[in-house]
């Protein structure tokens, strides 16, 4: 029999919505890889591959390699970005999830100190490397999908669906983590049990690139394509017309990616070094606000298409500056209620508020033909200064002042006055038509 045709308004809001879910699950497991780096840096890695230092020392030790991977994302980010704008993104999201997968999986089969000596750790650094590489490819491509097949008035709420990725891989990662420790004694857990989370990464990318290999390329970029109007080199393009947007970018990042890692990352050192609270109280927290916060995205995404996009980012970053020193003030309680809501505020409003509408954002930035190289290299270029170093400044600022939290509080507004003087000066996108090529010029 043969099938019923689909109606004109049918197809392009199912193809969205597959689109979307598509690029939601893509982007969570490949976010689940990367944060559970920064989980077992926080809670393990300072033990079984520094375990020479001191706590505090060995953790920033720890976190000095987690950083290792913010510093090849950019590099992600040009190399994939050059072959999403030639090539196409369906392509390289696939590229970037396997690489991610590999090098998790083999986190999870990496000797420690006690065996290797100081070449575990230096094997820990390059499969960081790698993990950073293909998360550097994978933001752009999943985010252009997402927003160049969605409708004009609705790319702020389905721009955010990649977003949710984090949070959901984050909840993931943290939940894997909590569940295993929590059924193993510390003794097993240190042996092997933090082992199981990195193995579990290979289901979840064979899931993943079965769901990817069936998206359909992006609309725009087809275009693009029909036309052969392909640029030779988009990067060199992209750094020519658009210097100001990216640097714009790269600014308006740095409240968004540093204090997610403070707030997610750093603070499971600060409650279990300084403060003595248990781990499993902070983990619960940080899932906690995780869940908000897989809400809240797509919220401040959606409000974004109402009201435009640098709006909504800017009360997300003053809100944040303003909430630093109350964001101690409840930790320091060391009450389990009063820190689970310390950090749900934090991420749950301040981070989704910036998080939600950036996909689109940053997207509308830059034209079809160098989109995925402006957008990627904007985004990953500010993550080495912001989100991966943000744990480590924060460590080193605690370390410094004798486990005073007011220095890192301050080090908190000064990247939200960042964020707030970048979207100020960014042009407003949220009308811009997605296949304009001059986008945001005045």
């Amino acid at each position: 029999m043969a099938q019923e045709p689909n109606r004109p308004g049918q197809v392009h809001k199912s193809s969205i919505t597959q689109v979307a879910l598509a690029s939601f699950i893509g982007t969570a497991i490949e976010w689940y890889d990367f944060f559970l780096y920064g989980t077992a840096a926080a809670l393990v890695f300072n033990k079984l591959f520094f375990p020479t230092s001191e706590p505090l020392t060995g953790t920033l030790l720890a976190f000095g390699t987690a950083a290792v991977g913010f510093v090849a994302r950019p590099l992600g980010g040009i190399v994939f970005g050059h072959f999403g704008d030639k090539v196409g993104r369906k392509t390289m999201l696939s590229l970037s999830l396997l690489i991610m997968g590999v090098a998790t999986c083999l986190i999870g089969l990496l000797p420690t100190y006690a065996t290797l000596g100081t070449g575990a750790a230096i094997l820990l650094v390059v499969m960081r490397l790698a993990q950073g590489f293909g998360l550097g490819g994978e933001w752009g491509g999943a985010v252009l999908m997402a927003v160049e097949h969605a409708p004009k008035n609705k790319r702020g709420f389905y721009g955010s669906w990649p977003q949710m990725g984090a949070p959901a891989g984050l909840l993931l990662a943290n939940g894997v983590f909590f569940l295993v420790s929590g059924n193993l004694s510390d003794a097993e857990f240190l042996a092997w049990g933090w082992r199981i989370p990195f193995l579990l990464s290979s289901l979840l990318v064979i899931v993943g690139l079965f769901i990817r290999l069936r998206l359909a390329e992006s609309p725009a970029f087809n275009k693009v394509k029909e036309s052969g109007a392909e640029v030779k080199m988009p990067i060199v393009e992209v750094l020519k017309r658009h210097p100001k947007n990216i640097l714009l970018a790269m600014g308006a990042r740095f409240a968004e990616n540093g204090f997610f890692y403070i707030l997610t990352v750093f603070v499971l050192t600060y409650a279990t070094e300084k403060l003595k609270v248990e781990r499993s109280t902070v983990l619960t927290g940080v899932m906690i606000a995780t869940g908000f916060h897989l809400f809240a995205i797509p919220t401040f995404g959606a409000l974004s298409d109402r009201l435009g996009r640098r709006p909504v980012y800017m009360m997300g970053a003053i809100f944040s500056g303003l909430f630093a020193f109350p964001f101690f003030m409840l930790l320091d309680t060391r009450e389990p209620a009063l820190i689970w809501t310390a950090i749900a505020i934090g991420v749950a409003i301040g981070h989704a508020a910036m998080y939600g509408p950036q996909a689109s954002f940053f997207s509308e930035l830059f034209g079809t033909r160098v989109r995925y190289s402006g957008a990627s290299l904007g985004y990953q270029l500010a993550s080495v200064f912001a989100g991966g170093l943000s744990p480590l400044i924060a460590t080193w600022l605690l370390q410094q002042s004798g486990g005073d939290s007011t220095p890192v509080a301050i080090y908190m507004v000064v990247l939200a006055l960042i964020t707030v003087v970048s979207v100020f000066f960014a042009a407003e996108t949220f009308k811009q038509d997605i296949g304009d090529d001059q986008p945001a010029a005045k």
